[in-house]
């Protein structure tokens, strides 16, 4: 946990009471934490709104149920779940814990194939990417087999968290995939991830190879650095296209060309998940649920997201890794049982 923002040193390993569930709540062994780049901001005060610090870190987890509060289910102990937005507004609730306490609803099943490193690699990650694939001019609001059928997804960084998720759910969702990378190794992790081609951003002819394989341009962008790649964005949007840009890698300050912008109906799109309509995080819920039991989503370097794992009291060498842009997925791993 942390009281005051900083660096990694701000992170103590603390004994704290075993915590009670309340009404509407679950408590959860947490066996698996996952670390992404919104932690050691909020860490380090990024998104600080000037109230009292106290947080236990991370997001994303996975682990099993373990008690319930009044009007849960007494079923749902043993469940094996998945954790998402485990401590957006709750100090207590972050994963990076053995045991978390949180409403019932961030505590969603996760099916026996499925392991608990893909558990804690979902939330942020999985639940960004469902949003970006959903913000097109006439939807579709949901993602399921067959629902981007005929559409083209360009995803920028396919070798990332989101942008790995984002090539999985598209071609879960029936989409032709490209994706941009920087070099040989992401492009390979891009291709495992199930991308139907390959682009390297920094070839002069970009937009030409992405136009070879969508004449037409493409429908929906999936974008981590606008700032960068807002040109090539342009250049390969099909009219009434939509760029969905969830992070400001390479830069806080966007230039957009007006005129190209306007003639095709182009749509820049903000993607934040604290703050994406209770709607539309429900349907990315259950949407990725579902691709989970497909056996759509996966972990590992087979599936273009390589792991690293660090024990809990290493939690700020886990944090440290994400923050110097570790490729591949840095995982907590907080209980064994």
């Amino acid at each position: 946990m942390y009281t005051q923002h900083g660096g990694t040193d701000v992170l103590t390993l603390a004994e704290r009471p075993v915590p009670e569930p309340g009404p509407g709540e679950v408590r959860v062994r947490v066996r698996v934490s996952g670390v992404n780049p919104t932690d050691w901001k909020t860490r380090r005060g990024l998104t600080a709104t000037g109230e009292q610090v106290e947080q236990v870190p991370n997001q994303d987890g996975s682990g099993v149920v373990d008690a319930v509060g009044e009007g849960v289910d007494p079923a749902r102990v043993g469940e094996r779940v998945w954790l998402w937005l485990a401590a957006h507004g709750r100090p207590n609730g972050g994963t990076a814990q053995e045991y978390v306490v949180l409403p019932e609803r961030h505590a969603v099943a996760l099916p026996d194939n499925a392991s608990y490193e893909l558990g804690a690699a979902l939330g942020v990650p999985a639940l960004t990417a469902h949003r970006c694939l959903t913000v097109a001019d006439g939807g579709p609001a949901r993602l399921a087999p067959g629902a981007l059928d005929g559409r083209t997804v360009l995803v920028a960084g396919g070798a990332g968290a989101v942008g790995n998720a984002a090539i999985q759910l598209a071609r879960w969702a029936g989409a032709t995939v490209v994706a941009t990378v920087s070099g040989p190794r992401k492009a390979a992790l891009a291709k495992a991830a199930g991308a139907h081609h390959v682009v390297n951003y920094r070839d002069q002819d970009a937009a030409q190879q992405i136009r070879a394989v969508a004449p037409d341009g493409v429908g929906i962008v999936v974008e981590v650095s606008p700032a960068v790649n807002a040109g090539l964005d342009v250049a390969v949007a099909a009219p009434n296209a939509v760029v969905a840009f969830y992070a400001n890698n390479g830069g806080d300050t966007v230039t957009l060309p007006v005129r190209a912008s306007m003639s095709p109906n182009l749509r820049w799109q903000g993607v934040l998940l604290y703050t994406v309509p209770e709607e539309a995080l429900a349907h990315a819920v259950a949407d990725v649920s579902a691709a989970v039991a497909d056996g759509a989503l996966r972990v590992g370097e087979e599936a273009g997201l390589p792991l690293h794992r660090y024990p809990l009291d290493k939690t700020a060498d886990a944090h440290a890794a994400v923050e110097g842009n570790a490729v591949g997925k840095v995982l907590v791993e907080v209980s064994a049982d």
